[in-house]
């Protein structure tokens, strides 16, 4: 995963019921970091966007861990890109980073797999063409 992919990214704060008794972010966290950055990430690909009416399931999370995140890491932020577009669903890929000096470290990096659901009908159903088309442009697909 290349972070030059990612054109959307957002600064998370650690908070200290973030760490578990090692002292570093809890596993179980960083999927509350992806739902946190998720939510600003769609408000800006799609910015047609309306959470009371256009709604998805998380049919799959992945989470792979690098470097332990510390409380005291500098300038850590969670980047999020589209990586894929189906007929009711797409893939949303993260990495957790912060900073050393000049390095950016990479602490996890993961997936979402999304999923298109009609409240009313309580089902799947296919992707909007907007929101295809709002993806796409957002992240050069």
């Amino acid at each position: 995963m290349k972070l030059e992919n990612f054109n959307f990214s957002l600064p998370i704060q650690i908070r200290w019921s973030d760490l578990d008794p090692l002292g570093h972010v809890n596993n179980a966290v960083y999927v509350t970091y992806f739902e946190i950055v998720r939510g600003h990430f769609m408000l800006h690909a799609c910015p047609g966007w309306d959470w009371h009416k256009d709604m998805f399931l998380i049919a799959n999370v992945t989470a792979n861990f690098h470097k332990e995140l510390l409380l005291t890491a500098t300038e850590t932020a969670v980047s999020i890109k589209t990586s894929k577009i189906g007929n009711k669903s797409f893939v949303l890929d993260y990495a957790v980073t912060s900073k050393k000096g000049e390095d950016v470290l990479v602490h996890a990096t993961g997936h979402t797999t999304q999923i298109m659901f009609d409240m009313k009908t309580r089902s799947t159903i296919k992707l909007p063409d907007w929101v295809r088309q709002s993806l796409a442009a957002f992240d050069g697909l």
